[in-house]
């Protein structure tokens, strides 16, 4: 299920830029952004996102809005904010980061990454291998043939490793494998 993800932020070229990092994004569905705090409370009950990526200089006390609404507060940093401050968010994106680790950074913090790895187990070697193969592109009869099980064996790999990550498609095992530095873009076709 994807993340719901609500952005608190004046600037306009700020939230274009996360928008175009995060609109692709398989685990979060981006929420219409917020300008301000002024109707913040009535948005956030309308809307239930499960994070709110937010600039610290607009909530100077991220543990009442958490304490009201269940879900994660990640402070956007792009100008000075004290270290104190910071360590009241679930996490901090800074606007030079990369857009891989912005998206790691939001993957790390919400609440679908944080229960889900209460509730499984790490991949095995052997799916650790069908996901590097099945990430460059391999057909499950080509994984078959390159690690000597059966396709039969493959598919039931592949069925473990999307109940272990929560992640069904193709292109987002790809992304789960890339941000767990199984491979690299140099592998992929």
């Amino acid at each position: 299920m994807k993340q719901k993800l609500l952005i608190v932020e004046p600037s306009e070229v700020i939230v274009a830029g996360l928008k175009a990092i995060l609109e692709g994004q398989i685990r979060f569905k981006l929420l219409e952004p917020e300008v301000g705090t002024d109707q913040l409370e009535e948005r956030i009950i309308a809307t239930r996102p499960d994070i709110l990526l937010v600039n610290p200089t607009l909530i100077k006390n991220p543990a009442e809005v958490r304490a009201d609404f269940p879900m994660a507060v990640v402070a956007l940093v792009y100008q000075y904010v004290g270290q104190d401050l910071l360590k009241q968010y679930d996490g901090v994106i800074d606007i030079c980061d990369s857009r891989a680790h912005i998206i790691e950074t939001l993957a790390q913090i919400s609440p679908e990454k944080q229960e889900h790895s209460q509730n499984s187990y790490e991949l095995t070697k052997r799916e650790t291998a069908v996901l590097v193969q099945l990430a460059q592109g391999k057909t499950n009869k080509e994984i078959a043939d390159a690690l000597n099980v059966s396709v039969h064996t493959v598919i039931s790999h592949r069925k473990n490793i999307t109940h272990k990550t929560g992640i069904k498609s193709v292109a987002g095992l790809t992304v789960f494998a890339m941000l767990n530095n199984l491979i690299d873009e140099s592998t992929l076709l």
